[in-house]
């Protein structure tokens, strides 16, 4: 009995230990940056410049707005990129939506890119997505705004579309909630453990704008099941898309999202 006791004992005392360390070091397990010398110089075809964003601690974060190929930009998408590299790799998707006469903006997070600081907290990360937003967007009308997230940027992208008036919003493999996605992938994980919650289906009931939700039905990443229960929250005038054949990376460059994309950035 007392030998039973004390591995009982040892295995809850490692499953606390466990806990505590998915709790400190989820930024680890979330976040994979790369990191850009200071001095580097982006390299993409077309007009583009690079933009620095204050945050309301004074940290500097750096993005990019790629200019449309048309005289008039019809708009701003405002796009928020994965949980992985940096703007060096993600502005290579910026031609699309140029060439379809939008300007894009693209943000690198925290310790991405040039982009100073680390992730430390959602409400952080959420505040620095509003910044980004607010110093950008006023050079444009919000009502020809679209805000553009892909996987990890999803939940911010959803969350900054509920804030305000978009035109559009525009999800690429989203997920339901980081809680949820914990619960699939490790259903010993306590919920409260998830310090990134990021409730994409709390904010769509509120969501105003037409929403649009592309989704590979092969990702294996975040699974399109748990995706299609975001489905069920949209209005009658949104979309959700499965994109068949399509995994979890290199959804933008997919034929048929680039079909309906411009379908949907076509509507006035």
């Amino acid at each position: 009995m007392k030998a039973l006791l004390w591995i009982l004992s040892l295995g809850a005392a490692l499953y606390v230990a466990v806990c505590l360390l998915l709790y400190f070091q989820q930024e680890r397990l979330l976040f994979f940056p790369t990191r850009l010398a200071p001095n580097y110089r982006f390299q993409f075809p077309g007009r583009f410049e690079e933009r620095w964003i204050t945050t309301s601690d004074g940290t500097r974060l750096n993005g990019l707005l790629f200019r449309a190929d048309s005289a008039h930009a019809k708009g701003l998408i405002f796009y928020l990129h994965g949980n992985g590299g940096a703007l060096d790799s993600w502005g290579e998707v910026a031609p699309i939506y140029t060439r379809m006469g939008y300007d894009v903006f693209l943000l690198d997070y925290r310790g991405y890119g040039k982009s100073e600081g680390r992730i430390t907290s959602q409400a952080q990360l959420l505040a620095d997505v509003e910044a980004a937003y607010q110093q950008i967007g006023a050079h444009y009308s919000e009502n020809q705004t679209v805000i553009l997230g892909y996987s990890l940027g999803t939940g911010a992208a959803a969350w900054l579309a509920a804030q305000h008036h978009p035109k559009q919003l525009i999800l690429q493999a989203p997920y339901p909630s980081m809680r949820a996605m914990a619960r699939q992938h490790y259903p010993w994980v306590p919920g409260f453990i998830v310090r990134y919650p990021l409730h994409t289906d709390q904010v769509l009931p509120r969501m105003q704008a037409p929403i649009v939700i592309f989704h590979g039905d092969q990702d294996e990443v975040i699974s399109c099941e748990s995706a299609l229960k975001l489905k069920t929250l949209l209005k009658p005038q949104d979309q959700f898309i499965t994109l068949r054949g399509a995994g979890h990376n290199g959804m933008t460059d997919n034929p048929d999202y680039l079909a309906v994309i411009q379908e949907v950035l076509a509507k006035p």
